[in-house]
């Protein structure tokens, strides 16, 4: 692997970053200590709540963005678990609601 800078525009950890494939690798990667048992569990919350961070930084991400947004993720789930994060939307889904039909709308007639 290449040498990592903390070049935003840096080419060399764009590509390091795009080989990465699981939460495993990213944490690995970045140096960031984890229990694998928590990662096991919540590894999709972890990732999607990595990508939301990024997605708040002003202009291109760069290594610091990456980190502190990968162990902040990571830390918000050591803490706390998925349905009270909410990260995906269907924790943000409203309860179903009830509606009555009467049977003489749904027959022939």
């Amino acid at each position: 692997m290449s040498t990592r800078t903390d070049a935003p525009g840096d080419e060399d950890f764009a590509d390091e970053v795009s080989e990465l494939r699981s939460a495993e690798d990213f944490l690995d990667y970045f140096g960031v200590a984890y229990d694998p048992d928590v990662v096991r569990v919540k590894r999709l919350h972890i990732l999607q709540r990595f990508h939301d961070y990024l997605g708040k930084v002003a202009g291109e991400p760069g290594r610091a963005d990456y980190q502190r947004g990968l162990e902040q993720a990571y830390a918000d789930f050591v803490v706390s678990d998925a349905q009270t994060e909410k990260v995906f939307r269907v924790f943000h889904m409203h309860e179903p609601k009830t509606v009555f039909v009467p049977v003489s709308s749904i027959t022939r007639r």
